[in-house]
């Protein structure tokens, strides 16, 4: 049975971790803002942009851009997942993974995987065919940076290496919901029904200024690497809010084994004093017998 020097020092032990959870929760808490911020503002943009792209090419007669390119011969695809460097975010790393594992079992498609972030590399790399480790100057990539791995993948594409492009990523919901996801980045198609709707509400042409292929040109490859650097906002506010609410439950749990073990010390402590008073008053009375 632990004494109460034992459980003071356990107390000072805990109270340490305490100081910490709580610093790296507040950490958290103000990169989540900023991250959430930027989320925010990006994703309405990014999700309009690809649809009006996807509609727009859907609906202009005999244009075809490298992006836009179905390789129904091709079965190979490339798989960009993106986790984090660091532990302490609860499951934000172990779902990601599980998310990848099961599109790899149910996909039929000849999958290589490139990594942004080790944390799922190191969960899934000897069970998937590895590709590439990313690495960047700072723990989050620059837009710059990410914009370069982006195009890489792109050009692959086009070159014809790989017939689809994917990414694996956690869609930030709010600071304590994330969903993982794997997205269809290349080819930017829509499915057949879908045109068929879409030809059936747009049955008459546009006008376009300047010409819809210099428009589509233009915008497609943005709507790409704007599509692509949303994924990666999203995985990182989620990196964020996962992490600020493990470092909140671990703090919630010092305080609840502080609470515990200052309890137990404090009973301890009265039934040594119980104890020397049981003595004092039974050494008088054996005096005064």
């Amino acid at each position: 049975m632990a004494n109460i020097k034992d459980l003071k020092k356990k107390i000072k032990s805990t109270k340490g971790t305490l100081k910490i959870t709580t610093a790296m929760k507040l950490v958290s808490a103000a990169k989540l803002a900023k991250a959430q911020h930027s989320i925010t503002n990006s994703r309405p943009y990014a999700n309009e942009l690809e649809d009006t792209i996807r509609t727009v090419s859907a609906l202009v007669r005999n244009y075809n851009h490298p992006y836009l390119q179905q390789k129904k011969d091709n079965n190979k695809a490339l798989l960009l997942v993106i986790s984090s460097n660091k532990g302490l975010c609860g499951g934000y790393n172990s779902q990601l993974a599980k998310e990848v594992r099961r599109y790899l079992n149910e996909t039929d498609l000849d999958v290589k995987v490139h990594f942004i972030g080790k944390k799922v590399k190191e969960l899934v790399q000897t069970q998937v065919n590895f590709g590439k480790m990313y690495e960047f100057s700072k723990v989050e990539p620059s837009f710059a940076e990410y914009k370069d791995v982006v195009e890489e993948l792109g050009d692959l594409f086009k070159a014809g290496e790989f017939g689809q492009v994917l990414i694996a990523y956690n869609v930030f919901n709010s600071a304590i919901s994330f969903t993982p996801t794997v997205k269809k980045m290349l080819p930017m198609t829509l499915d057949d029904s879908v045109k068929q709707e879409l030809d059936k509400k747009h049955p008459f042409d546009f006008k376009y200024e300047p010409d819809a292929r210099d428009i589509l040109d233009n915008l497609i490859p943005q709507a790409y690497l704007s599509t692509a650097y949303t994924c990666l906002l999203d995985s990182v506010a989620a990196e964020h809010g996962s992490r600020m609410t493990s470092m909140d439950n671990a703090k919630n749990n010092c305080k609840d084994v502080i609470r515990e073990l200052t309890l137990k010390m404090n009973k301890l402590r009265q039934a040594g004093i119980t104890t020397e008073l049981i003595e004092v008053v039974s050494g008088a009375e054996s005096i005064n017998a």
